[in-house]
């Protein structure tokens, strides 16, 4: 059931107010007077019953702890504790009084997050542009791609085939089904001997212990295969076998191929760095103010395109986070291809034209080189801002993670703005 948030202050009668015990020139508070709380509350309300069932937590105080998750680049455990903990975050949630006990578990985000989806999250995103104003409309943008990696282990043959073989037993351990053999002892051989697999000399010994990892995954899949219909249970486990049977037949130089169980639609990007030859999750496109450095669109690709493919969706995205479609976007090489996109004219650096007059040349230059700004608030989104490595699950997961680190980003330079007047 859902449980209203309360826009009416009034002091204590018998002990002193609680935001008059706070700076009220602090930015979070600042911040928290200019957010339209009363709209996330007319938008998320529709994901509530009215009548029955538990009342719920507030729902600004559930966008507030999302908000300050980003902001603080804590994990979901974290901000519960340090909200306890802080009189500044409690009335940036809307709190009256001090609270002296935890705001809900941390598993209750994750549920907030499934209710409101990457729509709601779209929201909390325009909200932080909008915060802006006209410094949010430029008519320049700059565009780039980066790669947002899945918290996965690093992915090989080997591992992927120990995981089938370690699932199948559970499968079969679970649901009481006597095996004939479980492999366990030779699996532990087996992985030993793939250690080498980079020796000169003890290739082929790797290579067979690899070979035999597959044979006994299918053997035990056959196997679970002739047991579950007697429980009844093979429907529930054909979506999984159909994985690991596509998992163990995949070759080298296989196009879409699957790299981890949990997350199978994870994708190899190779960009080109030195220190991190390949990256392991999907491809993001953001897009920034050329003066102000605001996010003003993000979008998380499901599949691997090309750069110059992917300007289509940031530059809609971009018109509908603002209201405003962008009239130039400075791009960098990886885009040639593409000059016009929806009427948005593309920039590339290159050689001047002939008949381009120096006044042109200069301000072509200038814009390319400016482009590298774009560069530094990448990194920030990775290192401040829970972008380095995502946890959520899922590819809506990755338009989650993306949409709430851009936004806490232009409300950081919100609260930068507020310090430094």
């Amino acid at each position: 059931m859902l449980r209203r948030s309360s826009t009416i202050h009034q002091p204590n009668l018998f002990g002193t107010d609680f935001l008059m015990q706070l700076d009220v020139n602090d930015p979070l508070l600042k911040l928290a007077g200019a957010i339209p709380w009363q709209e996330f509350d007319e938008a998320f309300s529709n994901h509530y019953t009215k009548s029955t069932g538990e009342p719920s937590k507030p729902i600004r105080l559930m966008v507030g702890l999302l908000i300050l998750k980003q902001l603080e680049n804590l994990s979901d455990e974290s901000i519960v504790l340090q909200w306890k903990c802080n009189p500044y975050y409690q009335a940036f949630c809307g709190m009256k009084e001090f609270q002296q006990k935890l705001p809900c578990h941390s598993t209750e985000l994750v549920h907030f997050r499934k209710r409101i989806g990457a729509q709601g999250m779209e929201q909390i995103f325009r909200m932080s542009v909008g915060l802006h104003r006209e410094s949010a409309l430029e008519d320049v943008i700059h565009v780039d791609t980066t790669v947002q990696e899945k918290n996965i282990t690093y992915p090989t043959d080997s591992k992927l085939a120990i995981k089938i073989i370690n699932r199948l037993n559970k499968i079969a351990k679970s649901h009481g089904i006597l095996q004939r053999r479980t492999f366990i002892k030779e699996v532990k051989s087996l992985r030993l001997d793939i250690r080498h697999y980079r020796h000169v000399t003890k290739r082929a010994k790797a290579k067979r212990a690899l070979k035999r990892l597959r044979t006994i995954a299918g053997i035990l899949m056959r196997e679970l295969r002739r047991e579950l219909p007697q429980y009844c249970l093979f429907e529930c486990y054909q979506k999984d076998f159909l994985l690991y049977e596509r998992i163990l037949k995949q070759k080298i130089k296989d196009t879409h191929k699957i790299y981890s169980l949990h997350e199978p639609q994870v994708y190899c990007v190779g960009k080109g760095k030195d220190h991190k030859q390949y990256e392991y999750g999907s491809k993001a496109s953001i897009a920034s103010t050329a003066k102000g450095n605001l996010i003003v669109g993000v979008v998380s690709h499901e599949q691997n395109l090309h750069d110059s493919h992917t300007l289509p969706e940031i530059l809609r995205h971009v018109e509908i986070s603002r209201g405003k479609a962008a009239k130039q976007a400075v791009c960098d090489r990886g885009y040639r291809g593409k000059r016009e996109v929806n009427g948005t004219q593309i920039i590339l650096p290159g050689k001047a034209l002939k008949k381009d007059t120096r006044y042109q040349k200069d301000k072509k230059r200038k814009q390319c080189r400016r482009r590298a700004a774009i560069e530094p608030i990448i990194d920030h989104l990775k290192s401040d801002y829970r972008m380095a490595r995502n946890y959520l699950k899922g590819a809506i997961g990755d338009r989650i993670n993306l949409l709430m680190a851009a936004a806490a980003w232009n409300l950081k330079q919100w609260l930068l703005a507020i310090f430094w007047l």
